[in-house]
């Protein structure tokens, strides 16, 4: 029996907390807190009849240190779950470690101000030294590495579905179907259509600056960049059908590159439709997803957050979106000294998500396994001092769970490849 802090009450956070509840013989009180307390009330209200799972509510300012650190020695919790955005990563990781309890995430740490010129001066290092450009990276939460073995805690990032699942699906292949692995291509396909014109699936400002990025892949150890979505592909998904998809950078790929050195070719793509990328495309042309402050009307605004505002809550879309989801990883590799190749994936309908928990399908995905990688660190499964990602632990009961709590897999040991 365990008591979770959950910081955030977006679309994500309301699927973890409904899967918390639905498992209240781990988690027997949760706490949620974000810094807008009605939405809370709002979640735990919804969820107080029909759990054991004792719920209670907090407001709370995650970058502020001092009052988060308050709020967990107030609680006292087992764990703390972050699901709120990956711009407060650090400030929580920084509380937990002052207040001496685990951490879990769902994303890595990307900054808010990308124009702040201590970060900026870091950033520019990191580029030159490593080859790639995006915003997010996991070396912000592995310089923590020696502070949670220190502390004894345990830090468990990108417990979402990629990075997350998609991770736990390498180490799963390895362990049970591949002697070595040679490339892994990830692909993240959303069938789904919620009959708006242009609308994100997650959060607009992290979504949007993620897709207008250029890509990168790795290879032989090395990242290789490219423009924005020049890389195009098509692929038949099982149960979606044939989609578009493109070359993005993501992050799991960064993790995977450093603990399966072996793997020659690491890829990500996912899936868009060309209404999406034709608004995308306008937006970014007349500098909507800048993160640079800009004067209107005498007011300083950054025009990624006002546009954030136009957009359609994603926390809205679960009563509009119809289809299905399909995420998994093609592998090939070498079994016994034969070629082998696999695909294990995941398909995840809209509309039994919201039924089951009034989400759409991308929260679904994101929310189960937070809540998943969170019981494996209260319940001592994934439980040993450091900074790791979903990865780095023995995958079965991860794989298990996944089964039992909603988001089924399988394996086709004769699957299309990419080119």
């Amino acid at each position: 029996m365990s008591r979770l802090l959950i910081i955030g009450c977006g679309g994500v956070a309301s699927v973890a907390i409904a899967k918390c509840c639905q498992n209240s013989e781990v988690f027997s009180e949760i706490c949620i807190a974000s810094r807008t307390k009605s939405k809370c009330d709002a979640v735990a209200e919804r969820w107080r009849p029909t759990t054991k799972t004792q719920i209670t509510t907090a407001e709370i300012d995650a970058m502020d240190v001092a009052a988060l650190t308050k709020l967990i020695n107030d609680y006292k919790p087992d764990a703390v779950l972050n699901v709120a955005l990956p711009y407060q990563d650090l400030a929580i990781m920084d509380a937990c470690l002052e207040a001496g309890v685990h951490y879990i995430d769902t994303a890595n740490y990307e900054p808010e101000d990308t124009d702040d010129p201590e970060w900026r001066a870091i950033y520019e290092k990191r580029c030159k030294e490593l080859g790639f450009s995006a915003y997010f990276d996991y070396s912000w939460q592995w310089a923590y590495q020696e502070k949670f073995e220190k502390a004894g805690l345990t830090a468990l990032l990108g417990t979402g579905f990629d990075p997350g699942v998609t991770s736990v699906f390498v180490a799963y292949a390895k362990k049970h179907y591949f002697d070595t692995i040679d490339t892994i291509d990830i692909l993240d396909c959303n069938g789904g259509d919620h009959g708006y014109k242009f609308a994100t699936n997650f959060n607009p400002e992290i979504n949007l600056r993620e897709v207008s990025a250029p890509g990168s892949y790795m290879e032989n150890g090395k990242w290789v960049e490219i423009p924005a979505m020049s890389i195009k592909r098509e692929y038949d998904f099982p149960q979606v059908g044939m989609k578009d998809m493109y070359l993005l950078h993501h992050e799991e790929i960064e993790a995977l590159g450093r603990n399966f050195p072996e793997v020659k070719r690491i890829r990500f793509f996912m899936t868009f439709g060309q209404s999406y990328l034709d608004h995308m495309r306008c937006l970014e042309d007349v500098g909507m997803l800048s993160t640079t402050p800009v004067m209107h009307n005498g007011v300083e605004i950054v025009p990624i957050q006002f546009l954030k505002t136009l957009l359609p809550d994603p926390a809205t879309l679960g009563p509009r979106t119809k289809g299905k989801t399909n995420i998994g990883c093609i592998f090939t590799g070498k079994k016994d000294g034969k070629e082998k190749k696999l695909f294990i994936y995941n398909v995840c309908d809209h509309e039994e998500c919201y039924k089951e928990v009034g989400s759409q399908a991308i929260s679904y995905t994101t929310g189960v396994p937070a809540m998943i990688g969170a019981m494996m660190v209260v319940q001592g499964l994934w439980k040993k001092p450091g900074v790791f990602t979903t990865d780095e632990f023995d995958p079965d009961p991860y794989m298990d769970a996944l089964n039992k709590w909603g988001l089924p897999w399988v394996v086709d040991e004769n699957p299309v490849l990419v080119d």
